[in-house]
């Protein structure tokens, strides 16, 4: 779409549109901002989104320390998934009202509840107070990134926007780097407590900036109608969904009634949200998300190849710690550090892209480029087996850490860019939410598949010498591999050993032998699925339409959608769509 913008201050611009009709855009209708403005929002919002990414790295190394103090080993992981589960269901709830009443006041209260549920958190006196605090800080923390994302979209133009998200994108991968050391350091030398007071120092200055320096960033004669009802649908049907993958094959069975009960009760509320929302579209009402988005096939295939990248990404890369430290063997005091690797290459991934993509004004090929890095770091990953060294595990990090890069920002540009000013905030919650729903899915279908893999290889690998000499009793102590990642475990079974004799001490090395083959072969089979779900990436990403990257912003008031238009193309620009 073409259009010719007049000097500030001067006469109407007029607008052609693709049906091939005219109209008059009046100047002030363009969002400019300030260099002061724009500089000192940027500052704020990437102080704020510095804090959430810092916040899980951080809170997962103070855990051991938390469930001491605490006594709550049984419940360690909600505290984590509370977060998560609370900050996730109100992503796409956010991203619309912003569009309704701007930007500002949304991300203001995001911080807010943000910073009194970090305050809350440190002063929590018990386990369930930390968990229903901590879920408090996640309503805060769902507010936080799609918002900041939007916000970008605001202030600059598709063209502006990639540096500035490469940059977006680079934080969270910095974060992954420093918050493991930073949690340590602070739990060593402090209170564990102060893991979560960290954050208010300079969440208060990022509000204060915020407060007094950012922008309204709001449309104009925008008439607001909340979805209260949808909104209710909307958690009554993630919330469960969620929590269904979450525990399935870690607390109880995927076909046990709760999973199913849970499952089934996502379907029911979520097919429901969908019918409400696409009547309430039809009304001309204002749906969290609006299932006209999917006639933009640019917002589809985004929405596609995000789903699935994030399930096959987030997965293989959970486990990866777990490989090294427990079939390599390499030691490390918190597991997160190995995979700084990972984390340096997806840094530089993101802001090269970034700076490539506002350099030349098109994204495709850099989308297929980094999607093809990425399939070639998770092959690399499927030819790890028991006898792979170090080396090996990083030229696979190094690889998959730059592909990671490419794709962590991207998609969000490229829908902005197809989608109107009045949509972008909605458009970018739906594929944040989207995103984290497919990284849910994924890590939960793979933790399955290793633990359902481990004991047959264990099995297999186990002589049958062993297995005559050695009760089954003792050989039930290893149906964890997780007995190769504690160092007291191993101790309590070298002093049973013993009892074996001489021979004691061989027999529990070749088992722990065949523990490590259990758990490569476990490991293989995640990344081997992690492998097939980026080749199906790859393959949908061609299907990406290319819209040049806009040097301006779309005015406010444009009512034409062009992510709708290439929806619906001509005949003859059929050929760019692959």
């Amino acid at each position: 779409m073409d259009s010719i913008t007049p000097p500030s201050g001067t006469g109407p611009a007029v607008e052609t549109l693709a049906a091939g009709g005219a109209r008059t855009v009046t100047a002030d209708e363009q969002p400019r901002f300030s260099a002061r403005e724009t500089v000192l929002t940027m500052a704020g919002v990437l102080m704020v989104m510095l804090l959430a990414s810092l916040d899980q790295t951080i809170v997962s190394t103070a855990m051991p320390r938390i469930i001491a103090e605490l006594q709550g080993f049984d419940r360690y992981t909600w505290v984590s998934t509370a977060y998560l589960l609370a900050s996730t269901v109100m992503v796409p709830i956010y991203g619309k009202l912003s569009d309704l009443v701007g930007r500002k006041p949304i991300f203001l209260f995001g911080v807010v509840v943000f910073l009194l549920g970090s305050a809350l958190s440190g002063a929590a006196q018990s386990m369930n107070q930390l968990i229903a605090f901590r879920a408090f800080q996640g309503l805060g923390a769902g507010a936080l990134l799609p918002i900041a994302m939007a916000i970008v979209g605001d202030l600059f133009t598709p063209r502006e926007r990639g540096k500035w998200q490469g940059l977006t994108g680079a934080i969270w991968g910095l974060s992954s780097i420093i918050g493991p050391t930073l949690g340590g350091w602070i739990t060593q030398n402090t209170s564990w407590r102060w893991v979560f007071y960290v954050n208010l120092p300079i969440g208060i200055l990022a509000l204060l900036v915020l407060i007094f320096l950012m922008p309204a960033l709001r449309g104009k004669n925008r008439q607001v109608s909340i979805d209260y009802l949808g909104a209710v649908l909307l958690v009554l049907g993630a919330l469960p969904l969620l929590l269904g993958f979450s525990l399935a094959g870690n607390q109880y069975d995927w076909l046990s009634p709760q999973i199913i009960g849970l499952l089934a009760g996502a379907v029911v509320f979520l097919a429901a949200f969908l019918l409400y929302e696409a009547r309430l579209e039809r009304r001309q009402g204002q749906p969290i998300i609006e299932p006209g988005l999917f006639k933009n096939s640019i917002f589809t295939v985004s929405t596609i190849v995000t789903v699935i990248f994030g399930m096959g990404l987030f997965g293989s890369v959970f486990f990866i710690p777990l490989f090294v430290q427990g079939v390599v063997g390499t030691t490390a005091t918190n597991s997160g550090l190995i995979l700084t690797p990972l984390m340096l290459t997806s840094v530089v991934g993101s802001i090269f892209s970034g700076q490539l993509v506002s350099r030349i004004g098109k994204y495709k090929w850099i989308a297929i480029t980094g999607m093809a890095i990425s399939v070639v770091g998770s092959y690399l990953l499927t030819r790890l087996d028991v006898h792979s060294t170090n080396t090996d595990v990083l030229v696979a990090m190094l690889v998959l850490g730059l592909g990671m890069g490419f794709g962590m920002s991207l998609y969000t540009l490229v829908v902005q860019n197809a989608m109107p000013v009045h949509k972008i905030g909605q458009a970018t919650s739906a594929l944040v939410f989207f995103r984290q729903i497919g990284a849910t899915v994924g890590l939960a279908a793979m933790g399955s598949i290793m633990t359902s893999a481990y004991q047959p290889a264990f099995d297999q690998a186990l002589p049958a010498a062993v297995k005559q000499l050695v009760p089954a009793r003792f050989l039930s102590a290893f149906n964890n591999p997780e007995i190769l990642l504690s160092d007291s475990a191993r101790q309590q079974l070298q002093q049973a050993a013993a009892a074996f004799g001489p021979q004691g001490q061989r027999l529990l090395a070749t088992i722990l032998e065949a523990v490590k083959t259990g758990l490569a072969q476990g490991i293989h089979n995640v990344f081997v699925l992690s492998f097939g779900l980026m080749v199906v990436a790859l393959v949908a990403v061609f299907f990406l339409k290319e819209i040049k990257l806009r040097d301006r912003r779309r005015p406010q008031s444009q009512e034409a959608d062009q992510g709708q238009e290439a929806a619906a193309p001509e005949a003859g620009e059929l050929v760019g769509l692959i």
